[in-house]
């Protein structure tokens, strides 16, 4: 019934009951449903869990691994050195973070410019997790109509050992999950002992806090993640295309969809290749119908492709009734090779062009890195002073980083005045990924150079071949 603006409105409580004569008022919104995905092999099935075993493998595997007398990846936040298989990274790195961030960031949107979200199908954690979280549920409560079965009915005692046991698994693998994350930031063995013996509170609360977080999110929010948290859904329509790669449905070659027998003419019957089975729905991770079109809940996975393909070879129709094509390809019938050739359209040029620019510098930058660092800071209790001998002298203080593996010696000179020496200690040592600070008194003779500050760099020669050479500005002051 329209409303009448002038009239002021009744709150009516939300009720299932007719109201006000029979007038019946539904709801402003919908709590969520649950989600039963039906379990579904084939292409797009296999191929996530492949990216499911290699993402794994990798991270639960990588904090275990030695390099040398260390473990391999570690970002110590303690120490402020990041490990990153042969090299040492320190604060004065963070330019690596943020390419890294960059060229993260472009790879994305090319990925996405070209074949929609496959990071979310296939590799996003909240994705891989969810996967092995419903993989546990299936293998202990059983199929899609088992554990629909086992909701709807009461507290069974074949439920609550069933509920029992998942919950015991899914527990399990959050609390390993929360330790290995929090192994890359504490060497691993040296976690593993300290929380064997209940020490480190601080390690204690962090492996509970992302097991918990992997818990909630994998076990209970899952496809919820992606629908209305997960800022990717709401801004990936800027990135696509026409010409992007999605999952589509062929409306014309689908509709009018309708249930028929296998032997049927069904297109005399003006039925198109959609029997209306409802499967396409049923496996979707996120509860979707990709015959309504292209939504933002839908995370690119294909199992809905997996799904009808089985349908149309029972039906002995042609596969493809959903498959992963782009818009323009379903509404001017385009054959595969003019979908390939549109692949190559400028957005996806320029991304892969500055990724490629931006992926080489920082790789060369790493290359040609220096494993050594310096910093120079002047002492400012005694910028400047007349000593024995009539000498005038500076005191500094040099920070010097060793970015290598192994010990190393160096030898410390001084440029940029007349007669300018180094009369405190010219060579020091520096253990394997270590820091040190050294003090270093500069001299020159008193008259020598007019008053004011005068420029000097400090040249820190490794003695080992290839172990570092690094020049540092600063200043000699000569009081007036």
């Amino acid at each position: 019934m329209p409303c009448d603006p002038e009239k002021p409105r009744k709150v009516i409580p939300i009720t299932a009951e007719p109201v006000d004569g029979g007038q019946e008022y539904m709801p402003m919104f919908a709590s969520e449903q649950k989600v039963y995905s039906r379990a579904i092999s084939g292409v797009f099935s296999r191929w996530r869990w492949i990216m499911v075993f290699l993402t794994q493998i990798v991270f639960y595997g990588l904090p275990w691994l030695q390099w040398g007398e260390r473990q391999m990846v570690l970002f110590d936040l303690g120490a402020r050195r990041f490990y990153l298989f042969g090299l040492v990274l320190y604060p004065q790195d963070f330019i690596y973070l943020t390419g890294l961030l960059i060229i993260s960031a472009l790879g994305l949107f090319l990925f996405t410019a070209v074949a929609g979200r496959l990071w979310c199908g296939f590799s996003c954690p909240q994705t891989v997790y969810t996967e092995i979280f419903m993989w546990i549920e299936s293998k202990v409560e059983g199929d899609r109509s088992a554990r629909m079965r086992i909701d709807k009915h009461g507290w069974t005692f074949e439920k609550i050992w069933k509920k029992s046991l998942k919950q015991f698994l899914w527990i399990v693998l959050s609390l390993w999950t929360g330790f290995t994350f929090v192994g890359y930031f504490v060497p691993i063995r040296e976690l593993g002992v300290e929380l064997m013996a209940f020490q480190g509170s601080w390690q204690i609360f962090w492996v509970l806090f992302y097991g918990f977080a992997t818990y909630g999110n994998a076990g209970y929010m899952r496809e919820q993640v992606c629908k209305y948290m997960c800022p990717y859904a709401r801004f990936q329509s800027a990135m696509f295309d026409k010409d992007t790669m999605i999952v589509s449905y062929d409306v014309q070659r689908g509709e009018a969809r309708g249930p028929r027998k296998k032997d049927v003419d069904y297109k005399a019957q003006g039925l198109g290749d959609c029997i209306d089975c409802k499967l396409c729905v049923q496996v979707c991770p996120v509860g979707i119908d990709i015959r309504k079109g292209l939504q933002y809940e839908c995370i690119g996975c294909g199992l809905c492709i997996d799904a009808c393909n089985s349908v149309m070879d029972k039906m002995e129709y042609p596969r493809g009734l959903i498959r992963l094509t782009t818009q323009n390809a379903v509404a001017k019938l385009w054959k595969q090779a003019q979908v390939i050739r549109r692949i190559f359209r400028p957005r996806v040029l320029i991304y892969s062009t500055v990724l490629l620019a931006l992926s080489a510098a920082m790789i060369a930058s790493l290359v040609l890195r220096e494993p050594l660092k310096v910093d120079v800071i002047r002492d400012r209790a005694a910028l400047s002073r007349i000593v024995a001998g009539g000498k005038l002298e500076n005191v500094y203080r040099l920070q010097i980083m060793n970015a290598t593996e192994s010990e190393q010696r160096y030898r410390i000179s001084a440029t940029g005045l007349d007669q300018l020496e180094v009369v405190s200690e010219q060579e020091v040592s520096v253990g394997p990924a270590e820091t040190r600070g050294i003090a270093v008194r500069l001299q020159i003779p008193y008259g020598s150079a007019a008053s004011g500050s005068h420029p000097v760099h400090f040249n820190v020669d490794a003695l080992t071949a290839g172990a570092g050479r690094i020049s540092e500005k600063s200043v000699f002051l000569v009081p007036r």
